[in-house]
């Protein structure tokens, strides 16, 4: 049997392109549930855009209900709660088809995600049983009540409050919340506060309480059919039993949930991106300028083509990420009544893997929707054509789940506190890069040779950085910031090198198109890395000693550069002839 990678491994270890999960792999389930949302997105969601952005009275709700009849809301939860108990790649793949619609994505992904994966792993039974077969028919929806307007990135400086009543019977809720997605149509919150003031615990609060009001709709820059309130607590009143796992345990499920939340708010992007992308295609084919189509320009061939590249490797890393996420809850025994918990710390393993697909793959789309705007020129400043939505909603997926900036913070910090522990030989790693510099490093021959080479710049900065600040490196924003983009961009190459070296394996149609797609990314991107390293660096030392870290940089990545220039063309040339996103 496979042995599960450690989280973050894979900056020191070599991954074998069968180790990782595709979306070429998706076995007869998966593609049921891929044609099934489809399916239902076209009839019921895609076709009432416009009405959904003007939040037609009670119809998001009515989505939500007919989304249900499907089991597209129950696919976290188990089977015994009337759920569908699907694998973490079917809820990927819902995630994704959904992401590309807007405002339809939150209110369903705040519904079956953060909604309700707090009870599925941290619930006792009663309230499983109480909650979740309503949440999978949508008789009630759900929201997570964490952010307040004091606390965005910082959710223990939260101030609502929980205090026991003196029957001990109830806690007795006050404070506030902002920024809730489903607040105005929902029945069920998941709400945080400290009780007495100090232990941070998660409730699950009666959305028709005596005491809970919400504000009005916040007036948004995209995904205006999503419902987006502050709840205000007034002496509300939560029976002691809705205390979800332990008092004073509220950050240990915040975070747990958080995990899985970024996994999905990145196959969310992908699926947006996918759309802006086809939708750019299919205009380029059609708009013609100076009797030519578009398509045939140079410029607009780069354009489509590196779309279609970052998406690419987007969704390779999602779908790796969805992978070992499945594998980790598959190797669990989640029999008992802990097995909620369980799963959540199986989950913990990646929360580094999770960090990483988030940041780039809502980066990903951002660049994708600005660059279909592009493409459409004028119209795609005009609400008619639907990439001038796409744009619009993409901007908050990189504040949505922890901003990217709290992940990169996030993604640096745990490597560097593993490390610590010895959970994570990333020292030893430094090492052995150290030693390879002083007997020379080969000239890199190929794509994945860059993927090494990147790995070690990544290990050489890190050694650099502790042995520069040492404790007071987890305060070095900037460096750690870069260290961050260094490591998610090896996943985000890695992931898209090994998905086409599969392909290439195995004898998949579109080898080669995946082959290029890897290849030109990886390309383009080495150079970021090498700026990043190298900005790190600048930092860290000066005089003699920088110009041998700079040497030692460009020892890493000695290579030949090869013809991006025509990859792209070849790349343009397969999704315009396509008219959409192909792999």
């Amino acid at each position: 049997m496979q042995t599960l990678p450690k989280g973050g491994s894979f900056l020191f270890e070599t991954t074998a392109p069968r180790n990782i999960f595709t979306p070429e792999d998706f076995d007869d389930e998966h593609k049921l549930i891929a044609e099934t949302v489809t399916h239902f997105l076209a009839e019921y969601v895609f076709s009432r855009m416009e009405e959904i952005d003007a939040k037609k009275e009670g119809l998001m709700r009515e989505l939500l209900v007919e989304a249900g009849k499907l089991g597209l809301l129950g696919a976290d939860i188990p089977e015994q709660y009337d759920g569908t108990e699907t694998d973490e790649i079917c809820t990927t793949i819902i995630a994704e088809k959904v992401g590309a619609t807007g405002s339809f994505a939150i209110a369903h992904g705040g519904h079956t995600g953060i909604g309700n994966l707090p009870i599925v792993y941290f619930g006792n039974e009663a309230q499983k049983a109480a909650y979740l077969p309503a949440i999978v028919t949508a008789d009630k929806i759900s929201a997570y009540a964490l952010t307040e307007p004091g606390s965005g990135s910082d959710a223990l400086s939260a101030t609502s409050k929980a205090t026991l009543s003196t029957d001990g019977k109830h806690y007795i809720l006050n404070g506030s919340k902002t920024f809730i997605s489903n607040a105005g149509i929902a029945d069920i919150f998941i709400v945080y506060a400290k009780i007495d003031g100090d232990k941070f615990s998660a409730f699950i609060v009666d959305g028709h309480s005596e005491g809970l009001t919400t504000g009005a709709e916040e007036h948004k820059m995209g995904l205006k059919g999503s419902s987006t309130r502050s709840v205000f607590f007034d002496n509300v009143n939560v029976p002691v039993e809705n205390l979800l796992y332990e008092a004073g345990k509220g950050h240990v499920v915040a975070f747990n949930i958080l995990n899985i939340g970024r996994h999905k708010i990145a196959a969310n992007a992908v699926g947006a991106a996918k759309l802006a992308l086809d939708e750019s295609a299919r205009y380029a084919n059609e708009r013609k300028q100076f009797k030519v189509s578009i398509a045939r320009f140079g410029l607009i061939k780069e354009k489509l083509a590196e779309m279609a590249i970052r998406t690419f490797a987007a969704e390779s890393a999602v779908y790796r990420t969805g992978g070992l996420l499945n594998d980790m809850m598959h190797s669990l025994d989640r029999s008992g009544p802990d097995g909620g918990r369980i799963t959540a710390k199986g989950i913990e393993e990646y929360a580094l893997e999770c960090s990483m697909e988030k940041v780039f793959a809502s980066e990903a789309e951002a660049f994708v929707v600005d660059e279909g705007v592009q493409i459409h020129g004028g119209y795609g400043y005009i609400a008619e054509y639907p990439i001038e939505r796409l744009y619009r909603d993409a901007r908050v997926r990189r504040i949505f789940e922890g901003t990217n900036e709290i992940n990169r913070n996030l993604i640096s910090t745990t490597l560097i506190r593993r490390a610590a522990k010895r959970a994570l030989p990333l020292m030893d790693a430094v090492s052995s890069v150290r030693s390879r510099l002083t007997t020379g490093i080969p000239v890199r021959k190929d794509a994945g040779d860059l993927v090494q080479a990147t790995k070690d710049a990544f290990l050489f900065t890190l050694g650099i950085a502790t042995d520069t600040f040492g404790d007071e490196l987890l305060k070095q924003q900037e460096i750690l910031g870069r260290l961050a983009d260094m490591a998610l961009l090896a996943y985000a190459m890695e992931s898209a090198w090994c998905r086409a070296q599969k392909a290439v394996m195995n004898g998949q149609s579109g080898a080669k198109h995946k082959e290029n797609m890897a290849n030109a990314f990886i390309y383009t991107t080495v150079e970021k890395v090498i700026l990043a390293a190298k900005e790190a660096l600048a930092n860290l030392a000066a005089g003699d000693e920088l110009v041998k870290m700079q040497a030692n940089v460009a020892m890493i990545f000695q290579y030949t550069p090869v013809d991006i220039i025509a990859l792209r063309r070849e790349i343009a040339g397969e999704i315009s002839e396509a008219g959409k996103y192909i792999a």
